[in-house]
């Protein structure tokens, strides 16, 4: 990004020409909804390895990442009276030795302390004064092992943009790779006196300018396919206003009898399931892994909602959809979120992964997915109370992230797995499962009010999981 003069007629022309670094208007819907602290867009994830990572060649590797990525170097500010989204600007203090840090489980310490230490993270609000990332690197763990919790703010990255970050951290080998000379730290310049409002209307200008082209163009094909073909262009245009008013609709009442409680405590649980295995059994019932994911997490609410002598026949869920395109940047969220029900009341697997395979087919052809950037603006206007009173309304969030296939390390040590924990943004719940050699590592994250016995919780999930697996014939080797 080419660096605005500082001061000027140019200076005004090269910041209203950069949107580059506003964020976008969903991320600026999650922002908004921070002003309720158990509605944060915190993401937090454990990384495991077989020995402690060398501190220099991490800190190293995370400098160069985060040149690469700059945001990672940079802090929100928002627009003067919200004429624009926040957008990243240069961090003038930024302090690597603040975001990296390094501890060490109390002697004697496992797997549940760390995943205490993690929950405890996602908990703490981030400074927003300074970039919106946290790593530390825990050592002490059992067999000489680590773990790297690692803690970003969703508007930072998605999950595909932090593998894609991830890429310039990993090696393919303990010795790893020289990667040369570190690039340059992101340029850093004097702003001068009125330059955010200026700034704020200049995008403004350009989104008018691009929306007006965006239908200058659009309109030749429409009016020739409306001249041609009347009836089906009319017919288009409410589909996309029905597929609207479906993503937008109001909830006022939470499906699950007894998830209702909200509090601001969260508990992490994890578990591992065959990646060989759940594919095979997905495709036995014609679905995908997705399915059999999503389909193993309804099974498990089923049972879970046994256990607690209730009957439920679906729950309403939350998953995101990416809208990334090669053109895109690396990191950056670049995901929309979809609202459906999930049948968990069906008790073959094979029927559940069905219907959970038409469902999310539906899903990903919804018209209103090209619309939630304008969806998200018009939501940003509404009070947060009402937002975040829709939100609590879900029961579950769910995501899918595809991680790496071939055996990686991060400054010498190997990384043995990975769990992600996904914010619960008002649901009782986030499960989000993160693969890795063959692995399916599932983080789960409850609100301590909506499930105040996560070990139960744990427990149904994976009994859904192993209903799911049963119908998985050998895969072979994995």
């Amino acid at each position: 990004m080419a660096v605005p003069a500082p001061g000027g007629p140019e200076g005004i022309e090269t910041m209203a020409d950069d949107a580059s670094h506003h964020v976008t208007e969903s991320d600026a819907f999650t922002l908004q909804l921070e002003r309720d602290p158990a509605l944060r867009a915190t993401v937090v994830a454990v990384a495991v390895f077989d020995r402690a990572p060398d501190w220099d060649r991490l800190v190293d590797r995370i400098d160069r990442a985060t040149r690469l990525a700059p945001s990672f170097r940079e802090k929100l500010v928002s627009s003067p009276l919200r004429l624009a989204p926040p957008r990243f600007v240069p961090d003038p203090d930024f302090d690597l030795s603040w975001h990296l840090r390094r501890t060490r489980l109390p002697e004697g310490g496992g797997h549940a302390e760390l995943l205490d230490l993690a929950r405890t993270a996602l908990m703490d609000a981030f400074d927003h004064d300074r970039p919106l990332w946290e790593f530390t690197l825990v050592e002490g763990l059992p067999d000489g092992r680590a773990a790297l919790v690692l803690k970003v703010h969703h508007a930072l990255t998605d999950g595909i943009g932090g593998v894609q970050i991830a890429a310039h951290v990993v090696d393919l080998d303990r010795d790893g790779t020289d990667m040369g000379p570190l690039p340059p730290v992101p340029e850093i310049r004097s702003a001068w006196p009125f330059e955010a409002v200026a700034e704020a209307l200049g995008y403004d200008l350009r989104r008018a300018v691009e929306a007006g082209q965006q239908a200058l163009r659009a309109a030749p094909g429409a009016a020739i396919d409306a001249v041609r073909h009347p009836i089906g262009t009319t017919g288009r245009a409410l589909e996309d206003i029905r597929s609207v008013l479906r993503m937008v609709r109001p909830v006022t009442d939470t499906q699950s009898p007894i998830m209702r409680d909200r509090k601001l405590v969260r508990h992490f649980e994890t578990m591992d399931v065959s990646l060989a295995h759940l594919r095979a059994a997905a495709a036995a019932a014609g679905g995908t892994i997705n399915d059999g994911f999503v389909a193993g997490i309804a099974g498990g609410m089923r049972l879970y909602h046994q256990q607690h002598c209730a009957c439920v026949s679906q729950l309403r869920v939350t998953m995101p959809i990416s809208v990334r395109t090669e053109g895109d940047e690396i990191g950056g969220n670049h995901v929309t979120l979809v609202r459906f029900e999930l049948p968990v009341g069906i008790t073959d697997p094979g029927h559940r992964i069905r219907a959970v395979h038409e469902i999310c087919q539906a899903q990903r052809h919804e018209a209103a997915i090209d619309h939630t950037e304008a969806i998200a603006g018009v939501l940003n206007l509404l009070p947060v109370g009402v937002t975040g009173g829709m939100l609590r309304h879900v029961d579950l969030l769910a995501s899918n992230v595809p991680g790496f296939d071939l055996q990686v390390f991060v400054a010498g040590a190997e990384l043995e797995a990975f769990y992600p924990f996904g914010a619960t943004l008002g649901s009782a719940a986030n499960i989000t499962l993160m693969s890795y050699r063959g692995t399916c590592h599932i983080g789960v994250d409850t609100d301590g009010g909506a499930v105040p016995d996560p070990d139960v919780f744990i427990a149904s999930l994976r009994a859904g999981f192993d209903e799911v697996l049963s119908l998985a014939a050998d895969p072979g080797p994995t």
